[in-house]
């Protein structure tokens, strides 16, 4: 098979390439969210070449997945009939044979993928794994076993922070993060595309930066095209996605969509006890299922200012779902065509304003960089202040103020950080500027931090010229995002 350019991921292919000039055996596992690309980097990087190679099946049986183990055994190995194995110590009992056959002088690579969905319930895979690895592999120099899956928490609990046989033994360990934009770019640009960065931001704002869904984007057409046929026509490829993706990550998924749908009506993000309270899930199944998110890159959790340790806020950050819920979940319209007619609306319009702000979240670096603080220490967090009703003397309620990011940065400076997407330059009007000086207002008196406080603007092209544009201390545009 043709080996295809890998985009970005150039400090995952030094990990990979360090193992293979390793003098020891290498435990790679290769771990990230659905579709993100963890195959493709895998399968290009080694360019097809492995010495064993095989494939979990979703929701098969055990007996499935040995039958299929035993078919790549016999392709592999060449053996003139397929294998019987009747235990997972059977069949890495005949993996070891075979590649006890293959010449001593070279590195024998052997690459799992969807491990996860191997360990079925009472398959006693992953003990037939730490044999393998700690009986035969580690006590050779020239194994590398790459093992990959979408399973994140499967990954982490099962691989990472194992208690028994395989505790410490992970000796590479690759996580592969969505694209950020510039990557997407560069995607965007070996594919041929002609889109300026506005059409590839607003890309960004719908599906993220999940290789998988770029490559279904016809980039002979535009976005708002796009768009209609991948989720408003009958079938379209990512109108079906959401059942699958959550189905295919998590057990029990009833729990992960009841969160993360109770997040997506909160856009300000929910505390863990706001989450509980409303979610009616047990308190230690919660635990699970919000670090799993977190692991997944579904959910972002930060800290309150001023806070580190209680009040943590949780907000969901993945593109694709948020998009799903707001137009797509439970629509009934028979109009194909819906984003081409409606895409200049009210509703499409606010749900840019709250995509352009967790762009903005997830290019912190981007930002950091245009303010010229990428070597200063630096705190991302969130801050809100929710008055009591009456104050003491059973007056009228005080005013309540949200800042949805802060940059608290070691040199005694905060920067206050408004998010504003706009099709033109962002223009201050009067009383949006008496909200910001009210709003700084508050976050000194209740704060009482004496650090110097910095309005920044991160806006698609800039902030107009104008009487209020003054309360800007700093800018940042959207080419800066795309560093």
């Amino acid at each position: 098979m043709k080996k295809r350019k890998i985009i970005g991921r150039e400090q995952e292919m030094a990990d990979l390439q360090r193992c293979m000039e390793s003098d020891r055996s290498e435990f790679v596992i290769v771990y990230g969210r659905r579709r993100v690309g963890k195959t493709y980097l895998v399968d290009n990087f080694f360019n097809y070449e492995y010495d064993f190679s095989y494939v979990g099946g979703h929701r098969l049986s055990k007996p499935k997945q040995l039958r299929n183990f035993a078919k790549a055994m016999k392709k592999y190995a060449q053996l003139p009939r397929q294998p019987k194995f009747s235990n997972w110590d059977d069949a890495f009992d005949a993996l070891e044979e075979y590649i006890e056959r293959l010449p001593e002088a070279k590195r024998k690579v052997i690459f799992i993928d969807e491990m996860p969905w191997i360990d079925t319930p009472q398959s006693e895979f992953v003990e037939a794994l730490e044999n393998f690895w700690n009986g035969w592999a580690a006590r050779r120099s020239d194994i590398v076993f790459v093992a990959s899956g979408s399973s994140t928490s499967w990954m982490m609990d099962k691989l990472v922070e194992n208690q028994g046989g395989l505790h410490g033994r992970i000796t590479c360990n690759i996580y592969v993060r969505p694209f950020t934009l510039h990557e997407v770019e560069q995607y965007l640009e070996s594919r041929g595309a002609k889109w300026d960065r506005y059409q590839m931001l607003q890309t960004y704002m719908v599906i993220g930066g999940i290789p998988f869904y770029y490559s279904l984007l016809n980039v002979k057409e535009s976005l708002v095209q796009n768009i209609d046929r991948l989720f408003f026509r009958k079938n379209g490829e990512l109108k079906t996605e959401f059942d699958e993706l959550y189905s295919a990550l998590f057990a029990h998924t009833e729990n992960y969509t009841r969160v993360v749908k109770l997040l997506n009506s909160k856009r300000e993000g929910m505390t863990r006890e706001e989450i509980e309270f409303a979610s009616g899930i047990d308190k230690s199944v919660l635990s699970t299922v919000l670090r799993n998110l977190e692991r997944s890159d579904f959910v972002l959790r930060y800290s309150q200012f001023g806070n580190k340790t209680k009040g943590a806020i949780y907000r969901l950050v993945d593109f694709y779902t948020l998009f799903y819920y707001r137009f797509i979940e439970g629509f009934n319209a028979q109009d194909e065509e819906w984003w081409s007619h409606n895409f200049q609306s009210a509703a499409v319009e606010s749900w840019q304003g709250f995509s352009f702000e967790l762009v903005c979240f997830m290019h912190l670096t981007q930002v950091k960089r245009k303010l010229g603080i990428s070597g200063i220490s630096t705190e991302a967090s969130s801050w809100r202040y929710v008055p009591p009703k009456k104050n003491k003397d059973g007056e009228k309620e005080e005013k309540g103020a949200q800042i949805d990011l802060l940059i608290d940065r070691g040199d005694r400076i905060i920067n206050l950080c408004e998010m504003k997407f706009s099709v033109k330059q962002y223009r201050i009007a009067d009383s949006y500027e008496k909200v910001l000086r009210d709003r700084m207002g508050i976050f000194q008196e209740k704060t009482k931090t004496t650090k110097a406080l910095a309005y920044t603007f991160v806006t698609t092209f800039g902030v107009a010229d104008g009487v209020h544009r003054s309360i800007v201390n700093n800018e940042v545009v959207m080419e800066d995002l795309f560093a």
